[in-house]
């Protein structure tokens, strides 16, 4: 695994970092310091690291998308409406988002470890109940507690490969893990469909709960603490709440975390709407589904590798992500003339290949997104992965029940969030971030 390089002028991407908001954050500015020895073991077993982090980051998808296919069943088996149980998604990323509110200062303070060991446990926990929830709404507040709990997993892997990487190297690693996590919404919707040619919905949450089980040993006995005592926050809530009002205040940094949020959005009105679109309005089976699911996977996998193989160091990384959010915009736009019915009535071939466009551009957006809000924060990448995943999942929460107000029927919810949320993005990108703008101030 390469050597985190300085940052400095590798890329048109790398901006300055914002005003310190810690003492910590302080000291740090003051120059580099050497890296701690547990810092330099995890680099020597760069791999395993990174499997690691890629399967924290990887749990989300398996969370959801394993779920996917078995919307429809739930619905009968509970007999629930759709629009009920696609609360089930929401009370998920909902729990997702608040959490990592929580997790990131607390790893911030405490280290990277054991908040998130307890975090695990608790998934394994709450997953296991799911399993055997009698009532959707029951089902409902166990996916809010398994959302909470499996956030350590996404805020902490943010936060280790800040504590180890900058600059390009970043940028570079988030993209490898997009190749180990991309695989999970490749797999899970393949898992989650064969799973119910064998069992009902609730063996998937069972399968959750021994991936749930074996993720948490890996990291009891593999990955290394990251952030070493002498760089730990000492406050308590209140200096969380002034670092991340810190945070807030560096208009750029709000501007990649809305950017990537907002994007996040629109994949996860697909997410949330494709199981109906596919197999209640186009008639698709489970595996057919699982299927278009698995090739959209690949697409976000492929450009993101791309992103991270070939662009990063070559193009500066905002004109990869500004590349990426012109191609969401194409995309949602598409979708939103074949499904009102402009063109008439479209089959499924179509609206599939915009779908694929759609998610395959979030291997440009995401990475990027993360990178450069990330390069703000030497200091606090805790509370800064914590504000930037929170947003990301309270807007995709918000967006979940609003792509099935119009019923099971019709496409054109789905399609108008998507639009909404891409333009909101661009909006950001464009108003917040103002790449051309530094570009020449850098000049």
């Amino acid at each position: 695994m390469p050597k985190p390089d300085s940052g400095q002028g590798s890329t048109e991407g790398h901006i300055p970092a914002a005003a310190p908001a810690s003492a910590s954050a302080t000291a740090s500015a003051r120059g580099p310091a050497p890296a701690p020895a547990s810092v330099t073991a995890a680099r020597r077993v760069g791999l395993l690291v990174t499997l690691v982090l890629g399967g924290l980051t990887a749990l989300p998808p398996l969370s959801m998308d394993m779920y996917l296919p078995a919307l429809p069943a739930v619905t009968r088996s509970l007999g629930a409406p759709a629009a009920t149980v696609q609360l089930t998604l929401t009370a998920c990323l909902a729990g997702m988002a608040l959490g990592q509110l929580v997790v990131g200062p607390m790893s911030d303070k405490w280290g990277r470890r054991r908040p998130l060991l307890v975090g695990m446990i608790v998934y394994v926990a709450a997953t296991a109940v799911c399993a055997l929830a009698p009532t959707v709404d029951m089902l409902i507040g166990f996916r809010l507690l398994q959302g909470l709990a499996g956030a350590a997993g996404i805020v902490i892997a943010r936060a280790v490969v800040r504590d180890l990487y900058d600059g390009v190297e970043m940028a570079r690693f988030f993209s490898t893990l997009m190749l180990i996590s991309g695989v999970a919404p490749i797999i899970a919707p393949l898992i989650g469909g064969q799973v119910l040619r064998i069992t009902d919905w609730r063996g998937i949450f069972v399968v959750l709960t021994a991936v749930g089980i074996l993720l948490t040993l890996v990291v009891a006995k593999w990955l290394h603490e990251t952030l070493p005592p002498e760089r730990r926050h000492g406050g308590g809530v209140g200096e969380a709440l002034r670092t991340m009002r810190g945070l807030l205040a560096d208009r750029v940094f709000t501007g990649y975390t809305l950017t990537g949020g907002l994007a996040f959005a629109t994949l996860f009105a697909y997410i949330s709407a494709s199981p109906f679109v596919v197999q209640e309005i186009y008639g698709a089976s489970p595996q057919t589904f699982s299927l278009l699911f698995g090739v959209n996977s690949i697409g976000l996998i492929t450009l993101g590798q791309i992103n991270g193989k070939v662009l990063v160091g070559r193009v500066s990384l905002d004109k990869a992500l500004g590349f990426g959010l012109g191609m969401v915009m194409l995309a949602a736009t598409g979708l939103l003339l074949m499904t009102s019915g402009v063109f008439g009535r479209v089959g499924l071939l179509p609206v599939a290949v915009g779908l694929f466009v759609l998610m395959s551009a979030m291997g440009l957006v995401m990475p990027n997104t993360n990178a450069l809000a990330l390069l703000r924060t030497p200091h606090a990448a805790g509370s800064a992965s914590a504000l930037i995943g929170t947003s990301a999942f309270l807007i995709g929460a918000i967006a979940s029940p609003l792509v099935g107000i119009a019923g099971e029927q019709t496409a054109v919810p789905m399609a108008v969030v998507q639009l909404t949320c891409a333009l909101g993005a661009l909006g950001c990108f464009l108003g917040l971030c103002r790449p051309w703008q530094r570009r020449a101030e850098a000049v």
